[in-house]
């Protein structure tokens, strides 16, 4: 593929909430409010599948090629089988469902809401939630590294360990001070970039062990009205798998930058994008 922008057959023509891609092809998942997920055939540009489901739908993830989940504006967390085209029902949080990941280090999806839990779910069992625990608060978004979940409630970050999940194994307040609406760990080390509802973007080091790492904050996308400076809500960031170091971040009046997280610099900016700019992915 070239650096070109790829365009699809059937725009969506409500606000996407997530993209993800394939963790073994370039097939792209996308889950929209307008309750439909739908599979993208990057290479070829084209629809390969789409399901309704009944709420709007806020995040999806992967289990693997044949197999996705999405967290819903009703609270039900749904399988999807895209080789059947089937959806069902796996459970539910007692109100919005915000954000779904895949373990692949337990095996299980986990979603969170704004029911203040925390939920395992293991759809190779019968009865598939197997762990529920307290966040503390309403779960605005979370990210999972390896055997580490971390969960955001307001300004604070939760840190799991997935082989212990009694409680949280350490509870880190970032430099933001205001709501994290985005997070997502930084590849090259232990520690996580989050972006702000105020337009401020942190790197945050929770662990001890990385002392020697910088941890810095920075307001990434300011505004000017009436003379006064004005943040917007930053509602995605996410770094380029290649290890340069380059993360994006998107707010929710269309712009998208490119920043050098070991610089801090700004690299370029897409202005003027039609949309606000609820998620970013990167391929695997």
């Amino acid at each position: 593929m070239s650096g070109d922008r790829v365009q699809f057959e059937n725009p969506i023509e409500d606000a996407v909430s997530r993209l993800r891609f394939s963790p073994e092809s370039n097939n792209l998942l996308v889950a929209s409010w307008d309750s439909y997920l739908r599979l993208y055939n990057v290479e070829s540009s084209s629809l390969s599948l789409e399901l309704y489901s009944q709420a709007a739908l806020l995040d999806c993830c992967f289990e693997n090629e044949s197999i996705s989940f999405t967290s819903g504006s009703d609270g039900f967390i749904r399988r999807y089988d895209l080789n059947a085209g089937t959806v069902d029902t796996i459970g539910r949080h007692d109100d919005i469902a915000t954000s779904i990941v895949y373990s692949y280090e337990k095996g299980e999806v986990i979603s969170t809401g704004f029911d203040e839990k925390i939920k395992f779910w293991d759809t190779r069992q019968r009865e598939s939630l197997v762990f529920s625990t307290d966040a503390g608060g309403a779960v605005g978004c979370v990210t999972v590294s390896g055997n580490n979940l971390v969960v955001c409630v307001d300004a604070s970050m939760h840190i799991y360990d997935l082989r212990n999940l009694d409680e949280a194994f350490q509870s880190y307040s970032s430099q933001v001070e205001v709501p994290i609406r985005c997070i997502t760990s930084v590849p090259y080390s232990r520690g996580y970039a989050v972006g702000s509802v105020d337009g401020q973007v942190a790197v945050d080091f929770p662990d001890t062990s990385c002392s020697n790492e910088i941890k810095y904050s920075f307001r990434c996308h300011p505004k000017c009205r009436n003379g006064r400076l004005d943040g917007v809500c930053i509602n995605a960031i996410e770094f380029s798998p290649c290890g340069s170091g380059t993360f994006v971040t998107g707010d929710n009046e269309g712009y998208v930058i490119s920043w050098n997280a070991k610089s801090r610099r700004r690299l370029f900016e897409v202005s003027n994008i039609t949309n606000m700019i609820f998620f970013s992915c990167s391929p695997h």
